[in-house]
């Protein structure tokens, strides 16, 4: 797999960069956390940036987030969805950066107050993977390792009786800790991202595993205010992943979970240009599976969104809510 080149010009401190007698650099400083995939998407945003604003300068700006630090205890437990971006959105929102790029699927739904998704670039392979054995080969006791609710209620669905155990930690990690007899999930995104090329590797098509929310695709947050960053981060905005990925987090949205919930969607364009969503909520165990899709024009992508959650919703899901409501207050 290929890696993108990555950009030049990248420090860790604010600074300007003289150019002639009376001209300045233009600056833009990125938040990101450390992680090796977080540096490598912050660093494929900057290159972007750098091809579309000839002489602007990108600074990085790297953060620790809760759900780095805490690596031995699963995300649902943490809070779910915004354990890895807080921290990073808070440097945006006190002006010590301009803007800050996050794996999408780490978004609230609804961007925090002051702050707007200003840009969406190209997507990655949205799909899951399993490293270690192919979906054939898992039967019921072998041990699937993951660390996310969807994945493992759509697995328990398809194979009844696997077995489940927590994966967490930096890519690196997670491919050390492949459980004997079994597997562990990833995504193919990342794996793409950083050139790895793990052997036995099972490609989970989304009629078997429907990815998460945004899975693949990159999020550039600023503030709502400030309009000249806004105008900087257009440019690299594309319109068919910012299609599918608004959708996706509008039925999310509309749902009301995150990583702690089974809940799923996936929007792909149709070659007439028609956007079409499917989204899911499972139960914890995969014993019952709500699952519905439509198709809408892409300037409508929220309203699709909206639409596909209230299928999911009328057919079961209300109740999988409940269910799952309940389980957490017994805790």
């Amino acid at each position: 797999m290929t890696a993108w080149p990555r950009p030049s010009g990248i420090f860790s401190t604010w600074s300007s960069r003289t150019i002639g007698p009376q001209a300045v650099a233009p600056v833009l400083r990125l938040a990101t956390r450390g992680s090796e995939l977080a540096l490598w998407q912050a660093r494929r945003t900057a290159f972007l940036l750098e091809q579309a604003h000839a002489g602007l300068e990108i600074q990085l700006v790297r953060v620790s987030t809760t759900g780095d630090r805490r690596a031995e205890v699963p995300v649902w437990e943490m809070g779910g969805q915004g354990v890895f971006v807080r921290e990073v959105q808070a440097e945006v929102r006190s002006g010590r950066a301009d803007a800050a790029v996050h794996s999408a699927k780490d978004l609230q739904p609804v961007p925090p107050e002051g702050l707007c998704l200003a840009a969406v670039p190209e997507r990655a392979d949205p799909r899951d993977a399993l490293v270690g054995a192919t979906l054939a080969q898992l039967g019921p006791g072998c041990v699937v390792a993951t660390g996310s609710a969807r994945r493992r209620a759509q697995l328990a669905h398809l194979v009844p009786g696997l077995e489940f155990q927590s994966l967490r930690g930096n890519i690196a990690t997670r491919l050390s800790k492949v459980p004997e007899g079994g597997a562990i999930v990833v995504a193919m995104a990342a794996l793409a991202r950083l050139g790895l090329q793990p052997g036995r590797l099972d490609v989970l098509s989304a009629e078997q595993v429907l990815p998460q929310v945004a899975q693949g695709a990159l999020a550039v947050e600023c503030r709502q205010d400030d309009l000249r960053t806004r105008s900087l981060l257009a440019a690299i905005e594309d319109p068919v992943a910012r299609a599918e990925v608004d959708a996706e987090r509008a039925y999310l949205a509309s749902i009301g979970g995150g990583c702690e919930l089974p809940v799923a969607a996936y929007a792909t364009t149709q070659p007439d240009g028609e956007l079409c969503l499917e989204g899911l909520l499972a139960a914890l165990d995969g014993s019952s599976i709500s699952r519905h899709k439509t198709s809408g024009p892409p300037a409508g992508a929220a309203d699709l969104g909206r639409e596909v959650a209230r299928l999911v919703l009328a057919g079961g899901g209300e109740s999988l809510l409940s269910d799952l409501a309940g389980m957490r207050r017994s805790r």
